[in-house]
């Protein structure tokens, strides 16, 4: 079962190993590909058909990130549709094979749904990462659910949920990559049942209370400090902001520490809120944290439907 790739014909899709090391996506979608039917409660009115994908089947086998460039990087249409050649990347390749499987991108074709899964090493509890407004209404019982809007209005999305009509990708942690937590992989197998649930309510025609949820919309990323000639970093995360994701950072707050014991500290001109604290992947990306704003948006019934 470990070596099948995907189930055919489906309107939603769920895809784990999109970075082959973060290992709740994958044994989860593993797990699910075992089961001929997806349960989604007690009540089966009308689901939605499900498209299981490991996206990175290389990089799993080696449990890495990626084998020659971020797959996640990968989901614009300049990548997709333009020249390669035999010696390029294989996540360029790869992402071909999947915007063919799941896309095409931006086509009527494309599937309705794509959640991408993923765990970060940063305390961030259970995220849908989202570049359109808000998914789901109801919230989990027994996990925290956060939404963080990425702006993406003025450029193109590169990530392997943009790829759907519709997409998010569920972000949960902490978790060492490599690694695979007892509770980390349920609480994601909550959070993709919660997700199945909510389009079976949906395309069975449920209207959702109005009401209003909290966005972290990202203003901008930080970088580490680092040597001008080497460009090796010269602090890390200081011990005070270290796990304290979502918890508001205010300026003169203590951000970094230098390895000679100096203190550093935020001098931003608002408090904004930390997330992706220390994620171990984005030290190659140059991100030590990413900041947002917290915004209460309201929300009403979706305005799109996915097919059952």
């Amino acid at each position: 079962t470990s070596s099948r790739i995907c189930e055919r014909g489906a309107d939603v899709a769920v895809c784990g190993g999109t970075h082959g090391n973060e290992l709740s996506g994958v044994y989860l979608v593993r797990e699910l590909l075992k089961a001929k039917d997806i349960v989604m409660e007690e009540e089966r009115e009308e689901p939605a058909s499900v498209l299981m994908v490991l996206a990175n089947p290389r990089a799993m086998q080696q449990c890495r990130r990626y084998v020659d460039t971020d797959l996640n990087r990968c989901f614009t249409h300049a990548t997709l549709n333009g020249p390669i050649s035999d010696s390029a990347p294989y996540e360029m390749t790869r992402s071909r094979e999947l915007n063919a499987m799941l896309g095409p991108k931006g086509s009527p074709g494309a599937v309705d749904l794509v959640c991408d899964l993923h765990n970060t090493t940063a305390n961030m509890g259970l995220c849908l990462i989202l570049s359109l407004a808000c998914l789901f209404q109801r919230q989990m019982p027994d996990v925290p659910m956060r939404f963080i809007h990425f702006d993406v209005s003025s450029k193109e999305s590169y990530s392997l949920d943009s790829v759907g009509k519709h997409g998010f990708a569920m972000e949960i942690g902490p978790q060492p990559h490599g690694v695979v937590r007892s509770n980390i992989y349920t609480a994601m197998k909550d959070g993709v049942q919660h997700m199945l649930d909510w389009v079976r309510l949906f395309n069975s025609g449920t209207i959702f209370e109005a009401g209003f949820v909290d966005v972290f919309t990202i203003v901008k990323n930080i970088d580490y400090p680092r040597d001008s000639e080497t460009h090796n970093i010269t602090a890390t995360i200081h011990p005070q902001l270290q796990d304290r994701d979502f918890l508001l950072l205010h300026p003169d707050d203590a951000l970094f520490q230098t390895f000679s014991g100096e203190t550093l500290r935020y001098k931003g001109n608002e408090p904004l809120y930390p997330f992706f604290v220390n994620e171990c992947a984005y030290y190659e990306k140059g991100i030590a944290l990413s900041l947002a704003r917290k915004n209460t948006v309201a929300y009403h019934n979706m305005a799109f439907k996915v097919h059952s």
